[in-house]
């Protein structure tokens, strides 16, 4: 039999995932674009999202490695965090192609049936941009290069990628990535296991 300390609840050893042994994938901070929920133009934070960004410091320090998107709405939220992040392709937001700087509305007003292909068929694209499952790929190539470093990853990213990492965690169905929140300067984080990575914590955003 075994015995317990009331008040207290203990994992079995080894269970344990240590803080290392983790993967933060920071939304950018808010632009113009994200308050019209448009398909953002490399464009910078504006005024609210610099708070934001600072906002995320105290949560992201001594978190690890730190990558960012190559826009300048990723980079400026990771500096604004204190984190010198080195730019990767991968972490890049999904490419919207001639859709770049218009919301659902306009772009449902002028191609209804290519806008509802897209949100139906994780292989169909905007024109010129990029479909679901080329996201997913490059997502799963950074998902497995950041399992390859020894300690803590910060990734400073777009919702698009974030929810692609969440679906590729949970080996979730294509049609989740609708199903899945992130908010502006939000942090949802991903743990490693030796069959992969545990969603740990989701769209949270400090304090």
């Amino acid at each position: 039999m075994t015995s317990t300390t009331a008040g207290t609840c203990s994992a079995p050893p080894g269970t344990e995932a240590p803080v290392a042994d983790r993967l933060l994938l920071v939304r950018s901070a808010a632009t113009a674009a994200t308050r019209r929920a448009a398909f953002a133009c490399d464009e910078p934070l504006d005024a609210g999202g610099k708070r934001a960004a600072r906002g995320l410091a105290a949560a992201l320090r001594h978190a690890g490695i730190a990558f960012s998107g190559p826009e300048l709405s990723s980079m400026q939220t990771a500096r604004a965090a204190g984190l010198e992040a080195v730019a990767d392709p991968d972490l890049g937001d999904l490419g919207a192609g001639a859709w770049t700087g218009l919301d659902l509305e306009e772009v449902g007003a002028r191609d209804p049936a290519r806008l509802r292909a897209w949100l139906q068929d994780p292989d169909a694209a905007p024109p010129d941009g990029e479909s679901r499952t080329e996201l997913h790929a490059r997502v799963a190539r950074f998902l497995k290069r950041a399992n390859a470093e020894r300690g803590g990853v910060v990734a400073v990213t777009h919702a698009s990628v974030v929810r692609a990492a969440v679906v590729l965690a949970l080996d979730a169905p294509p049609q989740a990535f609708w199903r899945i929140d992130v908010a502006p300067a939000s942090v949802t984080e991903l743990r490693r296991r030796d069959t992969g990575w545990l969603l740990a914590r989701a769209n949270w955003t400090p304090p």
